[in-house]
């Protein structure tokens, strides 16, 4: 199956928290949209590897993906190194999409910028002809993405663009919760996280309103690029 757009997140829910409503967006514009989840976010504070599993699927019929698979890698510890460049370049091969969204460049978590670099390599390489992989017994052919772009995620670093998502927060905010282990729940016994307080969804809605403000629409995300971006005609920009 070839995506118009896949989207790698080094934990579920990082996908939904930095580019939910582009996601939302893009899906509802008849865009084939999939994630792949590197880890499965067992060192997580709160939560457990098999419940993210069941909450990423939930979140993907939320969300209107065509796909969402995992790629097991240690949560914490994985490394941009060949091993796991070649199991990335074998997903970028397998859906062959247009553009790649990926993990912030400098975050918080070490993940999310190991994350970053490691896709924004393996979309690199994946379009070397010289590099040989298989999928299932047979032998893929090169890919390269035409665009990577980098959701913004704890950081507030500056983007690049901004997308639109007004008529999207909801779904954004719906695909959060999902992830219902690792955000506010009164009745958890569960030790406190930075995501689990009280305020943590509405800082998320007023980071997108704030941003929304910036570009002169109710709420939007933010995406740093890897090379300058061009436009067909001055008017094209909203």
């Amino acid at each position: 199956m070839k995506l118009d757009i896949l989207v790698f997140g080094a934990h579920p829910d990082d996908a939904e928290l930095g580019a939910g409503g582009t996601i939302a967006k893009e899906v509802a514009n008849g865009k084939k949209v999939g994630i792949i989840d590197l880890t499965r976010g067992e060192l997580g504070t709160r939560g457990s590897a098999e419940i993210r599993d069941v909450e990423a699927k939930n979140s993907k019929k939320i969300l209107g993906l065509q796909i969402r698979e995992n790629l097991g890698f240690r949560d914490g510890f994985f490394i941009n190194d060949e091993r796991h460049q070649l199991e990335v370049i074998k997903m970028i091969r397998k859906y062959k999409p247009d553009i790649v969204l990926c993990n912030a460049v400098n975050d918080r978590h070490i993940d999310h910028a190991k994350g970053s670099e490691l896709v924004s390599h393996a979309c690199f390489l994946s379009g070397l002809i010289k590099i040989e992989t298989t999928l299932n017994g047979n032998t893929q052919d090169k890919w390269r993405p035409k665009l990577v772009y980098h959701y913004i995620q704890w950081k507030n670093l500056k983007p690049d663009f901004a997308v639109d998502i007004s008529k999207f927060i909801n779904k954004k905010t719906d695909a959060i919760l999902a992830y219902s282990s690792q955000f506010h729940d009164p009745n958890s016994e569960e030790p406190e996280t930075p995501i689990s307080s009280k305020t943590f969804i509405e800082s998320v809605r007023y980071r997108a309103q704030d941003l929304g403000r910036l570009v002169g629409v109710d709420y939007a995300e933010g995406f740093t690029v890897e090379r300058m971006m061009a436009i067909d005609s001055l008017d094209s920009l909203i």
